[in-house]
């Protein structure tokens, strides 16, 4: 009888240390759940990361094409705008050219005596009010400065609207 009592002391024993493994055995089974919830998480994460990694690779090749398109026209845009820019140039030196040939024109004229024109006889319901019949080498003068003056801002608000 005394065997029983070790007996039934390592029997109590091997008992407890049974309920010990199996009370570990929940509390790992329930770490084990959390971590296989995480890691789902952590790939639902990791799945979402690469998607919108392509999204973003994809948007840069987009902005890239825009960039090199935006290049282009531009480069283009301002080529056109230095030709426009020499045309006009060379336009307004032309039209210097030419106000300094009516501007010495003018002086001639006027240094010259005028002619005297056949007197006409009109009906004086017919009659137009009376015309100078020279122009002014001042108002000539004048009148191609503001020519001048409208072409260079032309010429201006064309540059700036090409850049």
């Amino acid at each position: 009888m005394s065997t029983l009592p070790v007996g039934l002391m390592i029997e109590s024993l091997v008992a407890v240390l049974l309920l010990v493994t199996i009370a570990y055995c929940v509390v790992l089974n329930k770490r084990l759940k959390r971590l296989r919830a995480d890691e789902e998480a952590l790939r639902a994460t990791i799945s979402e990361l690469i998607t919108a990694s392509e999204i973003a690779e994809r948007a840069i090749l987009g902005l890239k094409a825009t960039a090199g398109e935006a290049d282009r026209t531009l480069g283009q845009r301002l080529v056109d705008a230095e030709r426009l820019s020499q045309e006009l140039a060379a336009q307004i030196g032309t039209g210097n050219t030419v106000l300094e040939r009516i501007t010495q024109i003018a002086e001639a004229a006027s240094s010259r005596p005028a002619p005297e024109a056949p007197v006409a006889r009109v009906q004086p319901e017919m009659a137009e009010p009376a015309r100078p019949a020279t122009m002014r080498a001042s108002d000539i003068r004048s009148a191609a400065m503001e020519a001048t003056a409208r072409l260079e801002h032309f010429r201006r608000r064309a540059a700036e609207q090409a850049a």
